[in-house]
């Protein structure tokens, strides 16, 4: 039962029907007592949380290159959510929570209109992932100049080396060391690119499933 206190046209505490009143800091409110909830975890709501996790999973242990790759579209959200959205949408195949999976070579690490690389490849050699590109500096916007943004995801153990600033575009190759414990797991390699003053970012590129030997 809800208590006047002012007569009545003053505030109110307490309960009257579905609405509460209550002061706060000397001001009277009124506010519309919550709708419970009959089923919480509907389907649509369960198939929700599923992609979201497997988003979350992926972009997580890669989020320092994530602030780099996705930077030009954090407007009015943080890098991290514009990669989250462009995950959700483009990366995440199957019809439900019990078949859905995160699809690595449809998700970007980077996005922008700077042109991208040509010719990627990544091979494992003695705890290294070597990362190669052919150099084309004199195609549309690419200049010889732009850093390479590298990940090498291994999602088993969701840990990542990422690279925001790496090997010109020039150079054509860079290795990146792994951890020893790494050795016989399976990591996703991406190559991007960043403009040497970092108002330009590439679509990333996908280079495959590599073991670490």
């Amino acid at each position: 039962m809800g208590t006047i206190k002012q007569g009545i046209l003053g505030g109110f505490s307490g309960k009257v029907g579905t609405v509460i009143g209550g002061s706060w800091k000397g001001i009277s409110y009124m506010r519309s007592q919550a709708q419970s909830v009959s089923n919480p975890r509907t389907e649509g709501q369960v198939n929700q949380r599923t992609k979201f996790t497997l988003a979350l999973e992926f972009l997580k242990p890669i989020t320092d290159a994530i602030r780099v790759g996705f930077k030009l579209y954090a407007q009015k959200q943080t890098a991290f959510n514009a990669a989250m959205s462009y995950t959700l949408a483009n990366a995440i195949s199957g019809t439900s929570s019990s078949d859905y999976s995160l699809e690595y070579a449809n998700a970007l690490i980077s996005r922008g209109s700077l042109t991208s690389a040509a010719n990627g490849a990544a091979t494992a050699s003695s705890g290294n992932i070597v990362i190669t590109w052919d150099d084309n500096s004199d195609v549309g916007s690419a200049t010889s100049t732009d850093k390479a943004i590298i990940v090498v995801l291994n999602a088993s153990k969701s840990e990542a080396i990422t690279d925001t600033a790496g090997a010109t575009r020039s150079a054509g190759t860079q290795t990146i060391g792994v951890p020893s414990d790494w050795s016989g797991d399976e990591v996703q390699v991406y190559l991007g690119f960043v403009s040497e003053d970092s108002k330009e970012v590439a679509n990333s590129d996908y280079l495959g499933a590599v073991t670490v030997a």
